[in-house]
């Protein structure tokens, strides 16, 4: 252990001093110096970070991954928080987390290629794709004596208004069964029935599964590595966690089988690179594009959920022309129009929206179940989102505590470089942390390496400036620092604070 802690620290100290004698730099980090919001104002990283922590902290987010997309390019994304709490393994933008209903847009895309080249057609019938009837698919059984199914077509599934409810075991009649509630194309109701039975079609279409479809026109051509609609082994090398609202580690679910409505794997840094290439209208014609983030069906109940309600009464949404597009939500705002895309799950919670006009997008990512209770104070607050219609999402903004915790521990009160002066143990070796000239040093008191100066990232977060190496703080339940966790890519390790 020892042995395995000198040569970790000895070799990012030495690419520092390297670095420092030939001049050369590390690339830089996803950040600009100014992020540029709807009102074209800028804010700074720092005070994104301090915002995040912040709100983190009083509504109890294990963990939170954020990127800002500007001139339809990401210049800002971070992980904040927990992956895996109880192990105390840090959150990244390559940790890989379950993205529930983000999957239903990646799939909208890849149908909006096939129309683009006349494999699939809008307004034909989902039968039409199909090798045998509906009804003679197993789990469609229940369809065979409404012959409604056959009104069923590409652009009902994509808009959501086939008629079924979001699940089969959500049926409102308590009977399990897939039924249609209305006729479809006539109204808007959430589900993901409808997209599981245009995968069917797509896959007989196409001649392809859907996994091999996503790979081959979207996870390759866009970058997404860490990115897949089944579980991946090699995802379990920085894999979070999700967590309940009393944060309670939930259960990690894996899943074999592809299912275009909810069973994608991904992370923050690629669902961006995915939004980022929507963006830039990589891979979609304008026309294309125009057409899936286009209204195609207006939405007029005060909420999302239940898919089936008709609470229309006092509807608020009218005035931004709150629509579903194809596979995305829409509205309009003094900015254009944007369109947008959430996830949602026990123990995660997502949300993009995209100001194509501004050229500005935002996507948060979180496993944990307390995180829809920031999403209005972040949307305002880093981009000066507004219009976002957070009420029909149910995203009911946290109620603070009144004593602000981060997973059970008291938020830092001092925001001073002397609270984290020390000496740090670990096994024979100890890490000499000290303030000098108002910036602090980090050495080892044994090996006679040179102090190295450590920049804060954030409040008990630094980083050395030459080197792929991190610091974190942690606290313990009165809020002093308790040990230090040197973190470089996989490797983590501990260092008791002792002075």
């Amino acid at each position: 252990m020892q042995k395995r802690i000198l040569i970790l620290i000895f070799f990012f100290l030495a690419i520092q001093n390297s670095f420092a004698q030939t001049g050369s730099a590390k690339p830089a980090p996803l950040q600009a110096d100014a992020i540029r919001k709807l009102d074209s104002s800028t804010i700074s990283p720092d005070y994104i970070d301090s915002t995040v922590t912040e709100l983190m902290a009083a509504a109890k987010v294990m963990g939170f991954g954020l990127t800002i997309i500007n001139d339809n390019k990401i210049v800002f994304e971070r992980g904040y928080g927990y992956r895996d709490k109880e192990k105390n393994e840090l959150l990244d933008t390559s940790s890989v987390m379950y993205g529930a209903s983000l999957s239903k847009a990646v799939f909208a895309y890849i149908v909006m290629q096939l129309v683009q080249e006349g494999i699939i057609n809008l307004d034909k019938p989902v039968w039409a794709y199909l090798n045998k009837p509906l009804p003679l698919y197993e789990g469609y059984n229940d369809l065979a004596d409404d012959p409604r199914w056959k009104l069923i077509t590409v652009r009902d599934c994509l808009r959501h208004s086939t008629g079924f409810p979001n699940w089969r075991w959500l049926n409102p009649r308590g009977n399990n069964e897939l039924q249609l509630f209305f006729v479809p194309g006539t109204m808007y109701a959430y589900s993901g029935e409808g997209m599981t039975l245009l995968q069917i079609a797509v896959e007989e279409a196409s001649g392809k599964k859907l996994e091999d479809l996503a790979e081959e026109r979207v996870f390759k051509p866009v970058g997404m590595v860490r990115t897949s609609y089944v579980w991946k082994k090699e995802f379990a090398d920085d894999v979070a966690f999700g967590y309940d609202s009393t944060g309670q580690k939930l259960k990690r679910k894996i899943r074999s089988k592809a299912n275009a409505a909810g069973s994608i794997e991904t992370t923050i840094a690629d669902y961006s690179r995915f939004i980022e290439a929507v963006m830039q209208g990589r891979g979609l014609i304008d026309s294309v594009k125009k057409k899936m983030i286009s209204p195609q069906i207006p939405i007029n109940t005060k909420r999302q959920f239940p898919s089936l309600n008709t609470d229309t009464a006092e509807h608020p949404y009218k005035d931004i022309g709150l629509s579903y597009g194809l596979g995305w939500g829409v509205f309009k705002c003094p900015y254009g129009n944007a369109f947008f895309k959430e996830g949602h799950d026990d123990g995660w919670a997502h949300y993009n929206v995209n100001f194509p006009d501004k050229k500005i997008s935002i996507v948060m990512m979180s496993n944990s179940a307390n995180a829809e209770g920031i999403f209005k104070e972040v949307l305002e607050k880093i981009i000066g989102d507004v219009f976002t219609p957070w009420d029909w999402e149910n995203y009911q903004p946290y109620k603070p505590s009144v004593f602000p915790v981060v997973n059970n521990i008291p938020i830092a009160r001092d925001t001073s470089l002397k609270q984290y002066v020390g000496i740090y143990a670990a096994d024979t070796v100890n890490a000499v942390v000290a303030l000098e000239d108002g910036k602090l040093k980090i050495a080892l008191d044994k090996g006679g390496l040179q102090k190295s100066t450590m920049n804060m990232d954030r409040p008990d977060f630094f980083s050395l400036e030459m080197a792929a190496i991190q610091f974190q703080f942690a606290r313990d339940a009165a809020g002093k620092i308790e040990k230090m966790i040197i973190i470089s890519g996989k490797e983590r390790h501990e260092f008791r604070k002792i002075n």
